[in-house]
């Protein structure tokens, strides 16, 4: 029995960004009817170390995919010279269980997310939207701009980094790149940043909101996709209240959202503010904006559908392109 490798440079290659946003809006899709499988996150603590690790599968019936995803987050490792994150996904055969892939996870779960957000923004933003800011200058604030960037047609583009250097070499790394624009300003100040911009991408790991609601416009789309545990907050919970709220799943939003999460605890929203799953509206269940001034909100954690339909597309162009390399089980 023979399984395909494929490492972070063979998943960025097999995985390009207008393929992994249409996946993700037929993942996004098959969760909200019901056609997936996906069961909340299990969670191992890894204490002398702080860390943890996350374990998620699914299976989505209507498009056959089937994948686990083992995801590590340990803080102490920028200590040992080593990523924060360590990542891999197992792709099976629906049909018979067999293992058929193995994937670097944490350059797909990148582009996955980045994706997920292009498929809300595409689906959410003004469609005259031009002017991005990204707050964040990581790795996941690089696919945010892409995707953006690949389902409008961005003329500015804003960073903000509380690292100035980190935003420099965001800037320099970025700009021309695919269909990102040649200008990327840096700014000094998330406000600045976010100002009268079209379309705002929070991807950060803070505990305290990064911008607040008197520097949104309306008409403004916003992607918030850096906090993941009820403890974190990028988002301030008066943009919560303007905003029309899209989530990625409801169970997991009230579960892990911190942007959610603290102002229902503070009494501000309550669980009927999530107006759609991003699925419900690529399904035509629910409508997304209903007006140029309305601001939209999309609120994402993170789904196992998405990793499993990411898999199943690079796994389809490796093949294709003969990407990776083969190992004997």
């Amino acid at each position: 029995m023979k399984m395909r490798i494929l490492s972070a440079q063979d998943v960025r290659r097999a995985l390009p960004m207008v393929e992994a946003i249409e996946g993700m809006k037929q993942a996004f899709a098959q969760v909200s009817t019901r056609q997936a499988e996906v069961p909340l996150r299990g969670r191992v603590d890894v204490a002398p170390q702080s860390g943890t690790t996350l374990v998620m599968p699914a299976f989505l019936a209507q498009s056959g995919d089937l994948a686990v995803k083992v995801v590590s987050v340990f803080p102490h490792n920028k200590q040992r010279g080593e990523p924060t994150i360590y990542a891999a996904v197992l792709v099976l055969d629906a049909a018979t269980g067999r293992p058929l892939a193995l994937l670097e996870g944490g350059t797909l779960t990148a582009i996955r997310t980045g994706a997920g957000a292009g498929a809300a923004t595409d689906l959410l933003a003004r469609p005259d939207a031009s002017v991005v800011a990204i707050l964040g200058s990581g790795v996941q604030a690089r696919t945010q701009l892409e995707a953006v960037c690949t389902v409008r047609q961005i003329r500015e583009v804003r960073v903000y980094s509380p690292t100035h250097e980190h935003a420099v070499i965001f800037a320099r790394e970025m700009r021309g790149v695919g269909p990102v624009p040649d200008t990327i300003r840096i700014m000094s100040r998330a406000e600045t940043a976010v100002r009268d911009a079209d379309i705002i991408c929070a991807a950060t790991t803070s505990r305290t909101p990064v911008f607040h609601s008197q520097d949104v416009a309306p008409g403004t789309h916003i992607n918030g996709v850096g906090s993941y545990m009820p403890s974190m907050q990028e988002v301030d919970a008066e943009t919560v209240k303007r905003a029309l709220v899209v989530v990625d799943e409801r169970e997991a939003a009230w579960e892990e959202a911190g942007d959610l999460i603290q102002p229902l605890q503070a009494g501000l929203i309550t669980e009927a503010h999530i107006h759609a799953e991003l699925g419900e509206i690529v399904a035509g269940i629910k409508p997304g904006r209903t007006s140029p001034e309305q601001i939209t909100f999309f609120k994402s954690v993170g789904n196992a559908a998405q990793d499993a339909i990411s898999g199943r597309i690079a796994l389809q162009n490796a093949i294709k392109n003969n990407l990776g390399t083969e190992a004997n089980l």
